[in-house]
C-alpha cells in the first residue's frame, strides 16, 4: 500500500518533498495520471498528487505568453487559446486514451515532463522549444525558478529545458510558462491515395522541402487508415498519405492547389477541410488507431529516426509477426504496434531500427515487461554518466520517481 499526499500550494509541495526526504521515502509524482503507464514502473511508498495545482495564472495574448499551474488540463488551456485564435505550437498529443484513460484529461505538466509533441513537430519544434520558464521543487526539497516570460532571458544553465522530458525524476513541476503562437485562420489536408511506403516517403520529403509550408505529413497504410473516423480516409480502402496546410485562407487555398498539383504525379488526390482535417490530425497525433478500444492492445512503440531510414525500418518491422505501423513527421516518427509483448519482440524492434540510427521508446506494455527491459533507448556510457551526475545535483537521494526512465534514475 502507498500513502498519498495532495498539496494545494507550491509551499506544500516543498514541505511534502522535504518530509519524504527526511524519512527517506520515495515518491511517485502524479497529476491526472493519464500517462502513468509511460516509462518504467515506479516503486514508491508515497504518491505526491499534484492535481490540485491547476489553473491558468497568467495569459497575455498580445505577448504570446501563458503561465499555468502544472496540473492544468490541456483542454482548458486550448479552450482559452482558441478564444484568441492561438495554439500551443508543439501540438501536444492526448495519449490518455492509449492507456485506457478518458480523453481530454491530460495536463500541461505531463506533456512537458514527457516532452510530447504532435504532428506539427517538424515545423514547430519539440515541447522544450516552447517552454520559457518553470517553477518546481527539486528532490532536495528546494523551490527553484528557471527561465521567465521572454525568450532571451537565460543566463547560465537552461533548467527549463533540462526539466522538460525528465519524467519527473529531477523535480516536481508546479508552474510552467510557455510561448503560444497564432493558430491560423484555416487548415486543409491534401490526401494522396494508394501509395506504398517508398512513394509516400518520397512525396512527404518533396512536400516538406517545397515552397508550400507544409505543417504536417503522415502516411497510413490501409489497415491503419481504416480505423480513422474520417470518411475520405477510412472509406477508400487504400493507404493514405496526408499533408497539412495552415494559415490565412487565401494563402491556404493557393498552397493547397500547388500541393495537389505536385501530388497528382503520385496518384489520386483528395482533400479534407477544416473540421475533418482537425479530426484526422488529432487521431494521428493521439495514436488513436492503436487505442485499446479497437480490441487489440499489444505493445506500442514510438520510433524516432531519420526520414531517409523509414523505408528500410518499416520493411524490417514487417518481419515481426502481426506488427503494424504508420508514419508521422514526414517519416521521422514511426508508431508501431506489435501483438506480443515479450523480450523477443523488444529485441526485434530495436534491431529493426539500428541500421538507420534513431531511438525506440516502449510507450505501452504490461508492467512486467516495462520492468524487465529498457523502455527508453539505452544511453551510451558517457550519456549515462552525465545523467547520473544531473540526478545527483537535483535528487541525490533518488526519492522522485525512482527508476522511471532508467534503473537508478
Amino acid at each position: 500500500m502507498t500513502d498519498a499526499v495532495r498539496p494545494t500550494t507550491e509551499d506544500e509541495v516543498r514541505d511534502a518533498v522535504a518530509g519524504s526526504l527526511a524519512g527517506n521515502v520515495a515518491v511517485e509524482l502524479v497529476g491526472a495520471g493519464t500517462k502513468r503507464g509511460l516509462g518504467r514502473p515506479v516503486t514508491a511508498k508515497r504518491t505526491l498528487d499534484l492535481s490540485a495545482l491547476a489553473g491558468i495564472a497568467l495569459y497575455e495574448p498580445a505577448e504570446l505568453v501563458l503561465t499555468a499551474r502544472a496540473a492544468t488540463t490541456l483542454a482548458d488551456i486550448e479552450a482559452a487559446l482558441a478564444a484568441n485564435s492561438q495554439v500551443l505550437a508543439f501540438e501536444p498529443p492526448d495519449l490518455g486514451p492509449l492507456f485506457g484513460a478518458a480523453p481530454g484529461a491530460g495536463t500541461l505538466g505531463g506533456a512537458i515532463a514527457c516532452n510530447l509533441a504532435g504532428p506539427r513537430r517538424p515545423k514547430a519544434g519539440a515541447a522544450r522549444d516552447h517552454v520559457l520558464g518553470v517553477r518546481a521543487v527539486t528532490g532536495r526539497g528546494e523551490i527553484v525558478k528557471a527561465g521567465g516570460r521572454v525568450v532571451k532571458n537565460v543566463t547560465g544553465y537552461d533548467l527549463a529545458r533540462l526539466f522538460t522530458g525528465s519524467f519527473g525524476t529531477l523535480a516536481a513541476p508546479t508552474e510552467i510558462t510557455g510561448q503560444v503562437l497564432p493558430g491560423g485562420d484555416k487548415a486543409r489536408t491534401v490526401l494522396a491515395y494508394g501509395l506504398d511506403v517508398t512513394l509516400a516517403v518520397a512525396a512527404m520529403t518533396r512536400a516538406l522541402a517545397g515552397p508550400d509550408d507544409v505543417s504536417a505529413a503522415a502516411y497510413l497504410p490501409q489497415g491503419v487508415a481504416s480505423r480513422v473516423p474520417v470518411g475520405r480516409v477510412c472509406d477508400p480502402g487504400v493507404s493514405v498519405t496526408a499533408l497539412r496546410i495552415e494559415g490565412p485562407e487565401p494563402s491556404v487555398l493557393a498552397r493547397t492547389e500547388s500541393l495537389r498539383a505536385m501530388l497528382a504525379g503520385f496518384g489520386p488526390v483528395e482533400e479534407l477541410h477544416w473540421h475533418n482535417s482537425r479530426k484526422f490530425w488529432a487521431a494521428v497525433g493521439n495514436v488513436a488507431p492503436f487505442a485499446p478500444a479497437d480490441g487489440a492492445d499489444g505493445a506500442v512503440w514510438r520510433l524516432s529516426l531519420p526520414p531517409s531510414a523509414a523505408v528500410a525500418a518499416t520493411a524490417a518491422l514487417a518481419a515481426i509477426g502481426g506488427a503494424e505501423c504508420y508514419l508521422d513527421w514526414g517519416g521521422g516518427l514511426i508508431w508501431l504496434r506489435v501483438p506480443e509483448s515479450s523480450d523477443a519482440s523488444h529485441a526485434a524492434v530495436r534491431a529493426a531500427i539500428a541500421p538507420g540510427g534513431g531511438h525506440a521508446t516502449l510507450i505501452r506494455a504490461p508492467d512486467s515487461l516495462r520492468a524487465a527491459v529498457p523502455v527508453f533507448q539505452p544511453p551510451s556510457a558517457a550519456v549515462a554518466a552525465l545523467s547520473a551526475r544531473v540526478k545527483d545535483a537535483f535528487d541525490p537521494h533518488r526519492i522522485l520517481n525512482p527508476g522511471r526512465m532508467y534503473e537508478g534514475v
